[in-house]
């Protein structure tokens, strides 16, 4: 079999069929069997390995949820045979070094590492870190084969294994859905969304390889680029997805978890509305087709928003990037990013996080909200609040020197911030305080001081740092933070 099978992983449940792959001797016969426990065969696939590459593949009949199964792969009087497999969803996780974090990592460690060996159906898999210069058929090495969770492989060490927000994800879905969920993860600290993307990615929004890169230089971030340097290492375009992205396309995918862009507030920052739904969109078509069509089209794919750094910054690359994340128009799904949903983060920041106040350490919320999107969007269930309360309507009072707006749920408003809210009076910009006179139901009401009857522009949360912890100024009764907009 390829590298990332192995005892005790999740395949992907029916509607889809699990792909399984592997390698054998050009020409020959290799029969493919599923069965139960008992030694009842379930079903049996024969395949003709591929030559010149020694490959063969097959895609399993749809199977429903549960198990345990034995997977059995025979080429003549030679067979391999995995053990404990079940079917349920399979969902990847990947990005930079907020997602590299481990359970060991983030508060109440303790007792999240203890409370891991309830969960023996949440499975997880870590990719070791690679780079390649060409794609990849197969991981070049793993962190940790698929295991049932333990205290160790959760909290193997900073920055290691296991993913503290994938590992929530996927526990906060098996409670949620009830059967096996299966994590994998692929991520590196400090890395661009340039590395994670595929050269037509890339293309798709003007970069080639010969474009002048730049190299981080900043430990504490891991991420500060000058741009006196070239790109290299795990910066390098294309060499995480040819390495640690590629081999995984064969896989069956119930969906993606994707908690990256703190490099790109240095790097390429103003095409991240374009290389990140590339890299969406990208992503879905390979693992479509890399999968024989039993991975969706529309991939669900989740992501983090950024969090906060630096709490007096007068840098706004942070805010800047958050709005780029949605490709512009402040909250998803939205046209350009069908099929998508998104994790608000900007009030989780930890100035003293041992690891830097870039890296907090509440991935419980995180995870909480990503698993509200998943579950609304990628499931599909009816009437579940998964986001944040976001205007809809503006209206200007230039008598009462006065800005209405008008918010797509029930406000709780927890502090009337004087920076929270900003306007544009004037071309450039000078920004301007907008006070919060009113909160009303639906309605948040602006003072307009000094701006006159001309209002260019309105932007909310435009900081590094937009508010203190989990104390943004407006959230819904379900304490989701109204996301930030410009």
């Amino acid at each position: 079999f390829a590298s990332y099978y192995g005892d005790h992983m999740v395949l992907q449940k029916e509607p889809a069929g699990a792909v399984v792959w592997g390698y054998g001797e050009p020409g020959a016969t290799v029969t493919v069997v599923l069965s139960k426990d008992s030694g009842l065969i379930v079903m049996k696939k024969t395949v003709r390995v591929k030559g010149p590459s020694g490959t063969w593949t097959t895609v399993l009949d749809p199977v429903d949820r549960g198990g345990p199964y034995a997977l059995t792969a025979a080429q003549g009087s030679e067979n391999v045979t995995l053990w404990d497999i079940h079917f349920g969803d399979v969902w990847l996780c990947s990005g930079q070094s907020n997602m590299v974090m481990t359970v060991l990592q983030i508060i109440n460690a303790s007792w999240e590492l203890a409370n891991a060996a309830r969960y023996p159906y949440v499975r997880i898999f870590a990719v070791a870190p690679a780079r390649s210069d060409v794609e990849l058929e197969d991981l070049e090495r793993i962190d940790l084969p698929w295991s049932i969770p333990t205290a160790e492989n959760l909290g193997h060490g900073n920055f290691t294994y296991f993913s503290a927000v994938c590992w929530l994800l996927g526990r906060y879905l098996y409670e949620a859905l009830g059967y096996p969920v299966g994590l994998v993860e692929a991520a590196w600290g400090g890395t661009p969304i340039e590395a994670w993307s595929s050269r037509r990615a890339l293309q798709a929004c003007g970069l080639l390889e010969d474009l002048a890169l730049c190299t981080p230089l900043s430990p504490a971030l891991a991420s500060s680029i000058s741009p006196h340097h070239h790109l290299s290492g795990p910066q390098t375009p294309s060499v995480l997805w040819n390495a640690m992205i590629h081999p995984l396309l064969n896989m069956t995918l119930r969906g993606v978890a994707w908690y990256q862009g703190e490099a790109n507030t240095f790097l390429h920052m103003d095409l991240y509305n374009c290389t990140f739904p590339a890299l969406i969109a990208d992503w879905r078509r390979a693992f479509h087709a890399g999968s024989a069509g039993q991975t969706q089209p529309l991939l669900p794919f989740g992501f983090v928003q950024l969090s906060t750094y630096r709490r007096q910054s007068p840098n706004n690359s942070f805010a800047r990037l958050r709005w780029h994340q949605t490709a512009d128009l402040g909250v998803v799904p939205n046209a350009r990013m069908p099929g998508t949903f998104m994790a608000v983060a900007m009030d989780l920041c930890d100035e003293h996080s041992p690891y830097g106040s870039v890296h907090p350490r509440d991935k419980q919320n995180v995870a909480h909200r990503l698993q509200l999107g998943a579950r609304a969007v990628a499931y599909g269930e009816k009437d579940l609040v998964f986001q944040g309360p976001y205007p809809t309507r503006a209206v200007l009072e230039v008598t009462r020197g006065l800005l209405n707006l008008t918010y797509s749920q029930e406000l709780i408003c927890r502090q009337r911030d004087m920076r929270a809210f900003e306007v544009c009076c004037s071309t450039p910009c000078g920004w301007l305080p907008a006070p919060v006179v009113a909160v009303e139901s639906r309605t948040v009401t602006l003072a307009l001081a000094g701006c006159g009857t001309l209002v260019l522009a309105l932007r909310y949360a435009w900081a590094e740092w937009p508010c203190e912890y989990q104390s943004c100024a407006l959230y819904n009764s379900r304490r989701l933070p109204a996301p930030p907009f410009l």
